[in-house]
């Protein structure tokens, strides 16, 4: 919006639906109500509905976060597909999203279930597991977890500057 980046052409951001009065609200207790529109090209994707974006085409699919609006996303290009769970708690659109996929990353933020049950907005490295197992996915990239809290050493944990070859 400021300085350099003033004459280049404005990256695309996708959004949630709802996503532009958000970021409004947003920009405005800033004191600048337009401010995501004036840096960003904006546009709201549309759940279960694909897009393309920078090559890729994109699939958003609802999972469970809480009380929240939440997506993972399915992507592919090139004959390579990789999905991302985001945060989810356990729920059926998880194994959907990384159906046969080349690479799903997973997050598995909890040491295990809440044995209360209820609405949740996470997964433990075992439901992680499960939902991929359910998925046919080929291989299976636990993020979104401590590495203070323990992993089975036969589980793939993404950590900064990973880098993978995804075919």
């Amino acid at each position: 919006m400021l300085g350099p980046g003033m004459k280049t052409k404005k990256a695309e951001l996708w959004i949630p639906p709802g996503g532009h009065e958000m970021l409004s609200t947003i920009g405005g207790r800033l004191g600048q109500s337009d401010m995501f529109e004036r840096t960003f090209d904006l546009r709201e994707y549309v759940q279960d509905e694909p897009f393309e974006a920078a090559g890729f085409q994109v699939e958003p699919r609802r999972v469970l976060h809480y009380e929240l609006l939440a997506f993972g996303f399915r992507a592919s290009a090139n004959g390579a597909v990789v999905a991302y769970s985001g945060d989810s708690g356990p729920n059926d659109q998880l194994a959907v999203l990384a159906r046969d996929a080349d690479l799903f990353v997973c997050e598995a933020t909890l040491l295990e279930p809440n044995p209360e049950g209820g609405t949740r907005g996470h997964l433990a490295s075992d439901e992680a597991v499960e939902a991929f197992a359910e998925s046919g996915a080929k291989r299976l990239l636990i993020t979104h977890r401590p590495f203070e809290r323990p992993l089975d050493a036969d589980l793939e944990q993404a950590q900064d500057g990973l880098e993978l070859d995804v075919v």
